[in-house]
């Protein structure tokens, strides 16, 4: 079972919370915000709700959880009056924001999106206690004390200072699958004691971590197939999209995007740029490499040629925070037109919703597609 910890004095809104939450097989522990500190060190739960009734102790609250280094980053909800604060409260550090007065039914629709993506850290930060030697580039041997699929703790001959980049290399226990990685040094002790941050992995070499960690992690997150969210795609171009759905995922996480149409599949993984509570969201497409760029350009010309054929949509959260690989493709071509969608998501932190809705539809025209 999963974890939240609510911190509120709304009795009204934490009984709905709680129980919405026991729906989604999630625990809801209720505390107040001097407690709130303690309370997340020592329950370490998958999901803060934090009620901004309080402004100033629950920014405080959100500040604590943002800089904890207890090894596992919890999903942050918060709870807000104001929607003209929302901008404020993101940059804070909130992944989802619920407006008040809240309702069962409101709860529960926003909810989707957060149970996925608690579900998706939940399996991205199992980890392995493993006993292997490892290099560093230049070599430096080191015993690699725990595994995921995103990063390793390990123990070093001489200390390591972050962020330093580095090159590891080592063979899973099987004996058999080598692996060569890039990484960063997340955290350090003097005694040689690390944590290695794994980057710019091929996809090929993340699954085979993930299987394996899967496969030997001493304790699995819930099997049960993530929340469906209904949403609708109303605007594509090669570089970014933008879906309408009522749980949409916080900004900066990290989605894929499945796009279908008769016999025609595109896929992208994306990175969320706008959020918009309730309403919809903006996404960039990461490592936009040839091969993914022509498939949305592909998959952009078959609708334009067929009006009225309405593709599917499925979006699938890959992390609560996305990497920061979003180059051009391999053989961009200085001369293409200007994408005015992807330049507005790179900028709508200027924009309020109402504004950056006014100039989205400004954008649509012959060019705009839509799903349902």
């Amino acid at each position: 079972m999963f974890q939240a910890l609510l911190v509120s004095k709304d009795d009204e809104a934490a009984d709905i919370l709680t129980q919405v939450f026991s729906g989604f097989d999630v625990a809801v522990v209720c505390c107040a915000y001097e407690d709130a500190a303690r309370q997340s060190t020592d329950q370490k739960p998958d999901a803060i709700i934090v009620d901004f009734d309080e402004a100033q102790d629950a920014a405080a609250v959100l500040q604590n959880v943002c800089q904890s280094s207890n090894g596992k980053r919890a999903v942050t909800v918060v709870l807000l009056r104001d929607k003209v604060k929302v901008r404020e409260v993101i940059g804070q550090g909130a992944n989802f924001v619920l407006y008040k007065p809240v309702s069962p039914q409101s709860v529960e629709t926003s909810l989707r999106a957060v149970i996925s993506l608690v579900r998706t850290e939940r399996r991205r930060s199992l980890r392995v206690p493993v006993q292997l030697k490892a290099e560093d580039r230049p070599e430096v041997e080191a015993i690699l004390l725990d595994l995921s699929e995103d990063g390793m703790d390990i123990l070093a001959a001489q200390p390591l200072s972050p962020p330093a980049p580095i090159s590891v290399r080592f063979t899973l226990p099987d004996g058999k699958t080598e692996i060569e990685a890039q990484g960063k040094v997340a955290w350090a002790n003097p005694n040689g004691q690390a944590g290695v941050r794994l980057v710019d992995l091929p996809e090929n070499v993340r699954g085979t971590l993930r299987g394996w960690v899967a496969a030997n992690a001493p304790e699995l997150p819930p099997q049960d197939p993530d929340p469906q969210m209904p949403c609708k795609l109303t605007d594509l171009s090669s570089g970014g999209c933008y879906v309408e759905t009522e749980s949409p995922f916080p900004e900066g996480a990290g989605i894929i995007l499945c796009l279908k149409a008769e016999d025609l599949e595109a896929q992208a993984v994306g990175k969320v740029r706008v959020m918009h509570p309730g309403f919809g969201m903006g996404i960039e497409f990461a490592s936009r490499t040839t091969e993914q760029l022509n498939a949305v350009v592909k998959f952009i010309e078959f609708l334009t040629s067929r009006p009225g054929t309405t593709p599917e949509l499925v979006i699938t959260p890959r992390a609560l925070t996305a990497g920061e690989n979003y180059d051009l493709p391999e053989s961009a071509d200085t001369e293409a037109p200007e994408d005015l969608l992807l330049q507005l998501l790179q900028r709508h932190e200027s924009l309020d919703q109402e504004e950056f809705l006014r100039e989205l539809q400004q954008q649509r025209g012959s060019e705009s597609v839509a799903s349902e």
